[in-house]
């Protein structure tokens, strides 16, 4: 067997980016990576680190009108309609998670103590939904429309 056909083949299946000194992982084991390093020679400084996963960032998940929301610092959100002003503070206390950078939170159900805070951006509208009522053969149509009112609010701050 050719090495240098099975060492290309290793390569391309693991998907190691190496520079001088760090080796890049994407979604593979750190054996497979040190094996691997070991067909190219193995370096004694080489440190290995995974990418930054989507959920790097601290987040929170809360429960608001009967929804749960995975939110982050930043993100803008459409919640249910409440009679609040533009500009104004919201605060959700049913936080039931929270990850950050000392690793998962799990409430039972909620965590003591955790909010998240948020500022009403304004009022919107969903799109028209048409309802179509329709018996046949009884001369019976009814046809209306409805439109759902939300707030969208930007989250501002994760306690907890």
């Amino acid at each position: 067997m050719n090495h240098e056909r099975a060492d290309f083949g290793v390569a391309s299946l693991i998907r190691l980016k190496l520079d001088s000194k760090r080796a890049v992982l994407s979604s593979i084991s750190r054996f497979l990576a040190l094996s691997a390093c070991s067909l190219f020679g193995y370096n004694p400084e080489l440190q290995i680190t995974k990418h930054q996963t989507k959920h790097s960032k601290m987040y929170a998940i809360i429960a608001d009108g009967g929804r749960q929301y995975k939110v982050e610092e930043g993100q803008i959100l459409e919640i249910d309609f409440r009679e609040v002003e533009a500009g104004s503070e919201l605060k959700f206390d049913r936080v039931l998670a929270v990850s950050g950078t000392d690793g998962l939170k799990l409430g039972a159900p909620t965590l003591d103590g955790a909010s998240v805070t948020a500022k009403v951006l304004e009022e919107t509208k969903g799109e028209k939904l048409v309802v179509q009522k329709f018996r046949r053969r009884k001369n019976s149509k009814r046809r209306n429309g409805h439109r759902q009112k939300f707030v969208k609010v930007q989250i501002g701050s994760i306690a907890g």
